[in-house]
């Protein structure tokens, strides 16, 4: 039942964008398969939210100097027993950056499937990435999380010159079909 959710919002991603129907049956099986898919203790994987988060001119977006992966990448985190990708995305954008946030739109704006690599005692696993647009709503004073090297308002159009990931330039690419 708690995955419900989930499987409706990959039904509605799959109809907004037919030409990624892999990574949606990716994901769609991986859920099937794992009754804790969004628990950290699912090994092999988790479901995870994150947030392509713009300033209110929706010129920029944050991104965050990651500390573990050392890479230029949106914010967002592990569900940790939450069903809703929506309030992870959204909670975990308000916790790396003190931000106040709200959606853009509250449908799904990127899926991603990406491996983490093996680090002390946790093995490699996948992050079955659950990512929506948000805004801010508290201007642009950001502060730093733990869990960040530094942060960064990029201009979008300027994105590659922090990154080169696959998926944050799909991310742009979206934004700009908005």
């Amino acid at each position: 039942m708690h995955r419900q959710l989930v499987y409706k919002l990959l039904d509605d991603y799959l109809r907004r964008f037919p030409d990624e129907m892999a990574v949606v049956e990716r994901f769609q099986k991986f859920v099937a398969a794992h009754e804790n898919c969004f628990e950290r203790n699912c090994r092999v994987g988790h479901i995870t939210g994150s947030a392509w988060l713009v300033n209110q001119a929706h010129t920029h977006v944050l991104l965050t100097h990651h500390r573990k992966l050392e890479r230029w990448l949106q914010l967002g985190g592990h569900s940790d027993g939450d069903p809703d990708p929506l309030v992870v995305a959204l909670r975990e954008a308000h916790e790396e950056s003190g931000l106040l946030v709200e959606p853009v739109s509250t449908e799904v704006f990127d899926l991603d499937v990406h491996e983490i690599p093996a680090r002390c005692d946790e093995p490699a696993h996948y992050h079955f990435d659950i990512r929506f647009s948000l805004q801010t709503l508290s201007g642009e004073d950001f502060e730093t999380s733990e869990e960040s090297l530094e942060l960064a308002w990029v201009p979008i159009e300027g994105l590659a010159d922090y990154t080169d990931e696959l998926s944050m330039q799909r991310m742009r690419n979206k934004w700009r079909a908005t």
